[in-house]
């Protein structure tokens, strides 16, 4: 079974192309009028559900931060990961907060969807973007980056790919430089299209 080439060949410059395609295009909570409720979506369909404002059903994100105890435990959200920055904007490093740099090379538990826009097959993934799905364009060009975690499997370590929300675990790592647009400046002004990356244990 083929491989995915390392994200620095292969992934990260697909993931800009496709992060390009995603401009303009926003979630929402209505079902699939032509699927069933329960039915489990391919990537092509979830693509196809993206590209007319669907949602494939999800349900919004409430919004939580976890306790001091929990980010002890590594057990974090999406909303702990939140720092002062508007979409669009040039990344600032000074604008981090204490609980990102706290978490930085620790070992954390986050949950979220793995976004169907980035793959490319279904099964042995190793590589792929980990969003919140608030009901909004969450990666990408009008997307804020706190709202995606890259995701890199240690090892020979994959996940298949899923509509229900999963849970990575792994070294949870802040990263400035590997995934900036080239050369530095993309749309609209940003200058990153994610700045966090799981380097990830397993993923449930």
């Amino acid at each position: 079974m083929d491989r995915m080439m390392p994200i620095r060949s292969l992934v990260v410059p697909s993931i800009l192309v496709l992060a390009a395609l995603t401009v303009g295009f926003t979630w929402t909570s209505a079902a699939l009028a032509d699927e069933p409720a329960d039915k489990p979506l391919s990537i092509i369909e979830q693509r196809r559900a993206i590209m007319r404002g669907e949602a494939a059903g999800r349900t919004k994100v409430e919004e939580r931060k976890s306790s001091k105890s929990d980010l002890e435990k590594g057990d974090i959200t999406f909303d702990d990961l939140k720092f002062d920055i508007e979409k669009d904007e040039a990344f600032d490093p000074e604008k981090l907060t204490d609980t990102l740099k706290f978490l930085n090379g620790r070992t954390v538990k986050l949950s979220g969807y793995i976004l169907p826009s980035t793959l490319f097959k279904e099964t042995d993934i190793n590589e792929f973007v980990l969003v919140r799905d608030n009901q909004e364009c969450c990666f990408g060009p009008g997307a804020a980056l706190f709202d995606c975690v890259m995701i890199e499997m240690v090892g020979d370590k994959t996940t298949d790919f899923v509509t229900r929300p999963v849970t990575v675990k792994g070294k949870f790592v802040y990263d400035p430089t590997k995934y900036q647009y080239p050369p530095g400046v993309g749309p609209k002004g940003a200058s990153h299209f994610a700045v966090f990356r799981i380097e990830g244990l397993q993923v449930k």
